[in-house]
């Protein structure tokens, strides 16, 4: 054998023992360690959460120390928050590549939930926009708890006027991925025909409506029991996808967006208009490569075509949260909540969320 060949070799078997000692460790998942007393002479607050990755079984209602704001940040009491599918991936570790980032083994941040809306108690020294009593809302790790703390420059905004805070709480995370892939990489004009995979879930809700707002004429995919919830939050259109498949139907549509991927890229292309666009949110479930094939498949596939396909990961800031209020304020966009659940009532939640079939958002009330 050449020795070239021999190194080849070699070096595939190399990134192959790599690849299986790199799976084995991020895919580890530790025990739940006991709760350690920590000594405080600070105020206490009531907080969902996790030690150990697994279902919604390893979630707790702990009492934790309560935060202070630093010079740049604002400190929140929450009254609402809401539950998004990144939260139980978060709890699961899952996909196992995510360990990565927020811990092997188990997780280096014990705090959960991200959307948030409440009232300011207290501002750091250095905060100019905001002051206690405003009311606000946004995305901010450690959002299932009593109180947390935001920086000002943050994903951080006041909430508009005639929102609830259950409404407000619903929005950041949902609202956002549906303005981005609509606004960014949709770029939807007035005219032109927008399809919505899930639209009656909770970043589909919010894509119907935004896409109205926009000018589009829109098309909802949904089950049976949502199609009259679709058509009056906007849709002009609803397909029951019990009863017929969209990509086997003769219009053509210049966006589509979609959030239950059960439609292959081929069959969603011979839907789309030559130059239309397919904005992907999220992905399959699965541990390891099911939910990055849809992606890579997309990855490969774009330089062939004329269509463009893309994935997105909403974007958490100021400016969009903002955008997203403003739309609320002028009432072209009003969340859709399905239930409400108290704090010691958020692993149930979070086990309703898993089940897929939510119609809008779910909420926590900090009662």
């Amino acid at each position: 054998m050449k020795l070239r060949y021999k190194i080849l070799n070699g070096f595939l078997a190399v990134l192959v023992v790599a690849i299986g000692a790199l799976g084995i460790v991020i895919g580890y998942t530790s025990d739940c360690e006991p709760v350690a007393d920590v000594a405080s002479d600070g105020e206490r607050m009531r907080a969902a959460i996790y030690r150990c990755y697994g279902s919604a079984d390893v979630v707790e209602i702990s009492a934790v120390e309560k935060p202070m704001p630093g010079d740049d940040e604002v400190l929140v009491k929450v009254q609402a928050a809401s539950i998004n599918p990144l939260d139980w991936h978060y709890m699961r570790g899952s996909p196992y590549v995510m360990r990565l980032g927020v811990g092997i083994g188990a997780p280096s941040d014990s705090t959960m939930g991200v959307d948030f809306a409440g009232v300011v108690v207290a501002v750091g020294k250095d905060v100019t926009e905001f002051e206690p009593g405003d009311e606000v809302f946004g995305g901010h790790d450690g959002a299932f708890a009593e109180y947390l703390t935001v920086r000002e420059s943050w994903a951080i905004a006041r909430k508009p006027e005639n929102m609830s805070f259950a409404q407000a709480a619903s929005s950041p995370i949902a609202g956002l991925t549906a303005l981005q892939a609509l606004r960014d990489i949709g770029k939807v004009k007035p005219g032109q025909k927008v399809l919505i995979n899930g639209a009656s879930g909770g970043v589909g809700t919010f894509a119907v409506q935004i896409a109205k707002s926009f000018g589009a004429e829109v098309t909802g995919v949904c089950s049976t029991r949502n199609l009259d919830m679709v058509r009056a939050i906007g849709a002009d259109h609803v397909i029951d996808y019990k009863v017929d498949d969209y990509t086997k139907g003769d219009e053509r549509y210049d966006v589509i967006v979609d959030m239950v991927g059960n439609r292959s890229l081929t069959a969603n292309r011979q839907v789309m208009a030559p130059n239309g666009v397919l904005v992907i949110v999220g992905g399959a479930k699965g541990n390891w490569i099911a939910p990055f094939l849809g992606p890579i498949k997309a990855l490969f596939l774009s330089p062939f075509i004329d269509q463009e396909i893309s994935m997105i990961l909403a974007s958490l800031n100021k400016q969009d949260l903002g955008t997203l209020g403003d739309m609320m304020l002028a009432g072209k966009v009003t969340p859709v909540i399905e239930r409400r659940y108290t704090l010691g009532e958020i692993a149930d939640a979070i086990r309703h969320s898993e089940d897929g079939h939510v119609r809008g958002k779910l909420i926590i009330e900090m009662q």
